[in-house]
């Protein structure tokens, strides 16, 4: 690949608009392009979290892989009508749940995001992905897009808060339970 951006500025969004692969432009504020930045957005969360584990650890590598399929999934939204997330990216994202929540024990609780500075990182790039979802849900009430990208970040919560729940509990350290009673005055 040649180089791309050889001038980062181009003031051609100073008038609120920005453009899609594809060479059409839009509003900034579209719903399309609030898909593409909540994606980019915990792209960036996901990759604070990343630094924060540091280096030989389980997690790095299914982050990391996370990481390319969000920047593919952006990139799906900046091509109305492209599809490159599929059921492969799903089932994968669901055999890496299995296979990180099998030996955590059952909730009896809500959990709370905490326990650990990766934890709690890793909770807030779960909020992030959940936002993602309901970005991109809206956006499908008014513009065709790829089911399975809806999925994709149905799942990834799912597995961002097993991967949190592991944060959590690592070095002999705790989950924090939601406890009804102290949310009382």
């Amino acid at each position: 690949m040649g180089n791309r951006l050889s001038k980062i500025y181009t003031r051609t969004g100073d008038d609120g608009s920005t453009g899609l692969a594809d060479g059409n432009r839009i509003a900034k504020n579209a719903q399309r392009v609030e898909a593409m930045g909540t994606a980019d957005e915990l792209n960036s969360h996901v990759g604070v979290l990343i630094e924060t584990l540091g280096g030989d650890d389980e997690l790095l590598e299914p982050l990391r892989r996370i990481q390319h399929h969000l920047f593919d999934l952006g990139g799906e939204f900046a091509i109305p009508g492209s599809k490159v997330i599929g059921d492969d990216h799903i089932h994968w994202l669901e055999s890496t749940l299995d296979r990180l929540n099998a030996d955590l024990p059952p909730l009896k609780n809500f959990v709370l995001p905490g326990g650990s500075p990766a934890a709690a990182q890793c909770h807030l790039a779960r909020a992030v992905c959940r936002r993602a979802e309901r970005v991109v849900v809206a956006l499908s009430h008014e513009d065709s897009i790829n089911i399975a990208s809806r999925h994709y970040l149905n799942r990834l919560s799912d597995l961002l808060f097993v991967m949190a729940r592991r944060l959590a509990r690592r070095n002999g350290a705790e989950e924090i339970l939601w406890e009804q009673k102290k949310s009382g005055l």
